[in-house]
């Protein structure tokens, strides 16, 4: 399952890098809202929750609507500005019906519904519906800070941009400052990789969840639903974030420019895609497997050792053996005659871990 983005004739300028720091903060916010989904910034998340008094984190809380299950697209700028207050300065410009319907119907998480064929809920009963009754699900007070924004927008905005602009002063310009300069390296250096080696490479290099299709039209991004949408208009914005892992967020709201916004690599081993966690599941979904696993969690083992320890054919064992290596569970090794295998005991432990990644994504 993937969102597809076509990119058909699309020239080598109209893919921007850049960071931005609006996403970022968008970023930030779901992070102290839901630290469970963070756990390599749980160190930052306690530093911050003693410097966000009570008011704030009330407020922010009051809000999340726009932050923590999911994304609001308007906080992932196609055209991403320099500063915080340009990008906020972006926000004013736009009409209450563009602005409500980006902020309330959601494309970027890839779970929920983007209703293409709905307008805005300013305007549309349907629309007004749908995001009363997802708001809602999410108890009491999102259905407040939804019918606050319906009731009055132009003050639902002005709130909401003062909320952002007082949790930059009281947190986020200071993260600003240390992460900015690792934010604009990597956009850099994609924009070399693009220059140099072109999209395929590019675009693979994010991460093992988005790749360039064989066809070179279209750009796949592994997500729990199958979407489409088009940059061949708009061009495509790729925004790289140091606090987005595990998510990997894609606004695909028909007509509008489409956004990326990708973690960092930040650790050596990289999230791996939700196709592959499938197949080591479906590699472990196996009582003869898991045999062999825990002979080879234990140390390396020959097929015919395997065989005679478990009272199995060779066949069989090299017909089970061949799905845990093709799922990257077991590796092989010569020695003489002989090929050897072992259970590769990190791919095997980052599986819990590579599960929650790819259902967060």
């Amino acid at each position: 399952m993937s969102v597809a983005i076509d990119v058909t004739g699309l020239r080598a300028d109209q893919y921007l890098f850049a960071p931005s720091p609006l996403a970022e903060l968008g970023s930030t916010l779901h992070a102290v809202i839901e630290p469970a989904h963070h756990p390599a910034h749980s160190d930052w998340v306690d530093r911050i929750a003693d410097v966000i008094d009570a008011d704030l984190m009330g407020r922010l809380v009051a809000a999340d609507f726009l932050w923590r299950t999911s994304r609001a697209d308007i906080l992932l700028p196609a055209t991403p500005g320099p500063t915080l207050s340009e990008e906020l300065d972006g926000w004013d410009r736009l009409d209450d019906e563009t602005w409500i319907r980006s902020a309330l119907i959601t494309s970027s998480c890839g779970t929920l519904e983007p209703h293409n064929d709905v307008r805005s809920p300013l305007v549309e009963e349907r629309a007004r519906v749908i995001v009363r009754e997802r708001a809602a699900a999410g108890g009491p007070h999102r259905l407040e800070f939804v019918n606050d924004v319906l009731a009055d927008p132009p003050a639902a905005r002005a709130r909401v941009r003062r909320l952002l602009e007082d949790s930059a002063s009281a947190f986020f310009d200071d993260t600003w400052r240390q992460i900015a300069g690792q934010l604009n390296a990597d956009a850099q250096l994609r924009r070399d990789q693009l220059r140099a080696f072109g999209v395929a490479h590019a675009v693979g290099s994010l991460s093992p969840a988005v790749r360039l299709d064989p066809s070179a039209h279209r750009i796949l991004v592994d997500k729990l639903q199958d979407r489409f949408t088009s940059a061949r208009d708009t061009g495509l914005t790729f925004l790289p974030s140091f606090f987005g892992h595990p998510h990997l967020l894609v606004v695909h709201t028909q007509g509008w420019a489409p956004v990326v916004q990708y973690p960092l690599a930040t650790t050596p081993v990289q999230s791996t895609t939700l196709d592959a966690v499938t197949e080591r599941l479906h590699a472990f979904d196996h009582p003869v497997r898991i045999r062999l696993a825990r002979s080879l969690a234990r140390r390396a083992h020959t097929t015919s050792e395997l065989a005679d320890t478990w009272q199995l054919s060779t066949p069989e064992v090299s017909r089970h053996l061949t799905l845990l290596r093709q799922a990257g569970l077991v590796t092989a090794t010569r020695q003489g005659r002989y090929v050897q295998y072992t259970l590769d005991l990190a791919a095997t432990a980052r599986l819990g871990g590579d599960i929650i990644d790819a259902l967060l994504r």
